[in-house]
């Protein structure tokens, strides 16, 4: 028996022209947490909605590993999150999840991702989360994907807008005590994803779909 016949979810691996994507394994977590110490953001703000950065480094390992056990520990048909380690040129340089809750009814899903900063720059971000939106279209049969950032992060809101999505209101979220900030949120319909030229592959998405509830 294989890992991947326990956690379906380890079998599943979606590829692009430049990275792989795969959810996070143990053995992803050194790699992960180094592309956190390495810098993800100026330190002057975060672009964070949980100011999970500002960690003490000497704690940010732990507090990475940990977060990412207890994401499994909820996966569930109802409500799940997945976070995928983002392989680029023989190392991991960020996560980018994918989470839905009430998928069956809804019909919607939500993604989050961040980079550490010496691959910023470099189209990476705009292909890992066009990877996603291809497997929630197109695989899961998802009609809706929806994301925010905060409204001065310009690079994150033009890689929503280059890829479809609209504006869709405007929320407030303190990520620092005191220091409030206007959270942009943006909803893409399937029917207006502006589609890359190139395509994904696919690996273990049937398994990795049954231990999620998803059905088409």
């Amino acid at each position: 028996m294989e890992l991947e016949d326990i956690w379906p979810l380890f079998g599943l691996e979606i590829t692009t022209p430049r990275l792989v994507l795969r959810p996070v394994r143990d053995a992803d977590l050194p790699g992960l947490a180094q592309a956190a110490l390495d810098g993800v953001h100026e330190p002057e703000r975060t672009p964070f909605s949980v100011p999970w950065t500002d960690a003490d480094p000497r704690d940010l390992p732990r507090n990475l590993a940990a977060f990412q056990w207890s994401l499994r520990n909820r996966v569930a048909p109802h409500h799940w999150t997945v976070a995928f380690a983002v392989h680029f040129e023989g190392r991991v340089v960020g996560s980018q999840d994918l989470s839905a809750y009430d998928f069956a009814s809804r019909r919607t899903v939500g993604t989050g991702s961040w980079l550490t900063q010496s691959v910023h720059g470099r189209g990476l971000g705009t292909e890992m989360r066009a990877a996603l939106l291809m497997f929630a279209f197109d695989v899961l049969e998802a009609e809706w994907a929806e994301s925010g950032a905060a409204s001065w992060n310009e690079a994150s809101l033009t890689v929503s807008k280059k890829l479809g999505y609209e504006l869709n209101g405007v929320t407030r979220v303190s990520p620092r005590t005191g220091e409030p900030v206007d959270e942009q949120r943006v909803r893409l319909e399937k029917s207006s994803f502006v589609r890359p030229e190139w395509s994904i592959t696919v690996r273990g998405a049937e398994p990795a779909l049954a231990q999620l509830g998803v059905h088409g």
